[in-house]
């Protein structure tokens, strides 16, 4: 009798021990699926979630994409490219160049860079559903690498613009454009990699300087010019205008809202208007100081670009204020110019017909002149 106690004794012993076991083995399991993975689980998740970020962002913005093809008889092909920027291309027969462009509005108005269309030439528009439309040239910006196209027909898809001046340097930037004339839509990934850059880049027929561009390495190829730069949210905040040869993953796109006074004119009324103060300049530094021998490290220097290209305009505000070649605009309304912060810059952020004030120094002399600054239509 003892020993039959002692053996159910001991099975119950060993009964209760697995269930033990047992209890503690899905106890420890539910506790160990409810830790998070410290190690890989965020990187997972990050990477997901800013896949997923580039590809709504992307199929936002796609549809208001457009690809421009330039349609004119001509002896020779052209790039729509700049150089630093120059690149030749065989275009199919009739076709001279080629770019990227994207709706602003529901009933038409498209925008691209001035380098991509032609006066004089046709322009075909042909949409993400590959919708082929003929295009009219809307109004070319005399300021700004920018010009406007328009369809005709109504509800477009208008790309969302966003806020160029909250962009930060390594964030994502998306590009979106005509690849070598002939991969319409593609993507590249890149980051902001600088910004406020000030660059000079020619078309092979004149020079221009683009100044505070945002510099990327998302690859902006030949035929991206006029194309969005976005967001992660789909919005665009810079409009492709160059890459440079001498460098790999490095382009420059115009700040979104440095176009948001053109964009407004050519919605608004079909033209746009700029101020206009009327000299052509060279901005002083250090360099040009020791070089031409000036009494000043910085500010504008009324310079005259050749025969064809006086230094003051005639019948402009700065003529009719009495500037004249060889004057230093040092401060425009106070504000102090210089390498990093040009007149051009500043005065565009005044209106056609606005009373400034220019402190200037002529042959050694610092004197006060007011000027009435006029308008440049394009």
């Amino acid at each position: 009798m003892k020993e039959k106690i002692i053996i159910i004794g001991l099975v119950f012993f060993i009964i209760g021990l697995a269930i033990g076991v047992l209890v503690f083995d899905f106890v420890s399991h539910e506790l160990y699926k409810e830790q998070p993975n410290l190690t890989s689980q965020p990187e997972k998740v990050y990477q997901v979630d800013h896949e997923e970020a580039v590809i709504k962002a992307v199929e936002k913005a796609l549809p208001s994409v457009v690809s421009i093809v330039i349609k004119k008889e001509m002896e020779y092909s052209r790039a729509d490219h700049y150089e630093f920027f120059r690149f030749y291309e065989d275009f199919p027969e009739g076709e001279t160049g080629a770019g990227t462009g994207f709706f602003i509005s529901s009933d038409g108005i498209i925008i691209t860079n001035r380098h991509v269309i032609e006066e004089g030439a046709g322009h075909l528009v042909i949409t993400n559903k590959g919708e082929e439309l003929e295009a009219e040239i809307l109004a070319i910006d005399p300021m700004q690498d920018i010009a406007f196209l328009k369809v005709e027909g109504e509800g477009f898809p208008a790309a969302t613009l966003g806020d160029s001046s909250e962009i930060r340097m390594g964030q994502t930037a998306i590009a979106i454009g005509y690849a070598l004339a002939e991969l319409q839509n593609t993507v590249s990934v890149g980051v902001i990699s600088g910004i406020g850059r000030r660059v000079e880049a020619t078309d092979g027929r004149m020079m221009e300087v683009l100044e505070d561009v945002i510099q990327t390495d998302a690859g902006i190829n030949v035929g991206n010019s006029g194309g969005p730069l976005l967001n992660l949210k789909g919005e665009v905040v810079g409009i492709n205008t160059a890459k440079g040869v001498r460098a790999q993953n490095i382009g420059f796109a115009i700040p979104i809202n440095k176009a948001e006074r053109a964009i407004r004119g050519a919605i608004e009324e079909g033209r746009i208007v700029y101020p206009f103060l009327g000299v052509r300049y060279i901005l002083v530094d250090s360099a040009i100081k020791e070089a031409r021998d000036l009494p000043v490290d910085y500010g504008a220097l009324i310079v005259s670009g050749g025969r064809l290209e006086p230094a003051i305009d005639p019948g402009s505000g700065a003529e009719k204020a009495g500037l004249r070649e060889g004057d230093i605009i040092l401060e425009f309304e106070g504000e102090k110019i210089t390498t990093e912060n040009s007149l051009a810059s500043i005065i565009i952020r005044y209106e056609p017909e606005e009373e400034v004030e220019l402190r200037i120094i002529r042959e050694g002399e610092e004197r006060v002149i007011e000027a009435v600054l006029g308008s440049r239509e394009g």
